[in-house]
């Protein structure tokens, strides 16, 4: 059997990443690697954490989006809102991990001024990244577990369920759950969810593994049979 070993909200921080990866010791040929989602923005590396994760998906891992994902692919469909979006959530910082320079590279202004933004074309470097994040899936299921980022709709089967509703969704989710299978999931810092930094095991068969790497936090990784915890801060 192989370990099934859990990761989310990388968040650019390369280097928390590959310490985790060393500590939990991962090797591709033992163990299933799956990595849920927020690979990017708000930390400094957020272009060398998609190559790491584009280069572990190559060797079986399997990696879900999340909704930092999906900001940057919706970024360059030409609607300002979208732009705008991700700007104030930390994504000026992944556009010049790839080359741009934004004239107003603060993402508070970006949260609080009615200021649309200029639209950006994609360059060659991001293109390819962007084409690859749109073939990563929005779940994954077991015959015990669904790893998804943010979580599922209470009372809608998962096959049926609306895609940006598993990136973003968070209360509905995080109380009204009652499914036989355990979820695990991240989007969410464990601190939002029990007051505390620790891995939050809900009663109601939930698992949140965000440890608020993006905010100077945990990164965590979950090994799923054993429900063993590992950390780097």
């Amino acid at each position: 059997m192989k370990r099934m070993l859990a990761i989310s909200d990388i968040h650019g921080d390369l280097e928390k990443f590959e310490r985790l990866l060393e500590l939990v010791q991962y090797d591709k040929d033992r163990d299933q690697l799956l990595l849920l989602g927020d690979f990017v923005d708000r930390g400094p590396h957020s272009r060398a954490v998609l190559d790491k994760v584009i280069q572990l998906r190559t060797e079986g891992a399997i990696a879900l989006i999340g909704n930092h994902e999906k900001m940057m692919i919706d970024a360059f469909l030409g609607d300002p809102m979208n732009l705008k979006r991700w700007y104030y959530n930390g994504g000026i910082n992944t556009l010049q991990n790839y080359g741009y320079e934004i004239e107003k590279d603060d993402s508070e202004y970006w949260y609080t001024t009615d200021e649309m933004p200029e639209p950006i074309q994609m360059n060659d470097d991001i293109r390819k990244h962007i084409e690859i994040l749109k073939e990563f899936p929005y779940y994954y299921e077991t015959d015990t577990h669904i790893f998804v980022h943010a979580g599922v709709h209470p009372e809608t089967p998962i096959e049926s369920t609306e895609p940006p509703t598993l990136v973003w969704i968070r209360e509905e989710f995080h109380n009204g759950y009652t499914g036989e299978k355990t979820v695990v999931f991240g989007h969410t810092p464990t601190n939002y969810l029990h007051e505390s930094n620790d891995v939050y095991f809900g009663n109601n068969n939930i698992i949140g593994i965000d440890g608020g790497c993006a905010y100077g936090g945990r990164l965590y990784c979950l090994e799923v049979g054993s429900s063993q915890v590992f950390y780097v801060e």
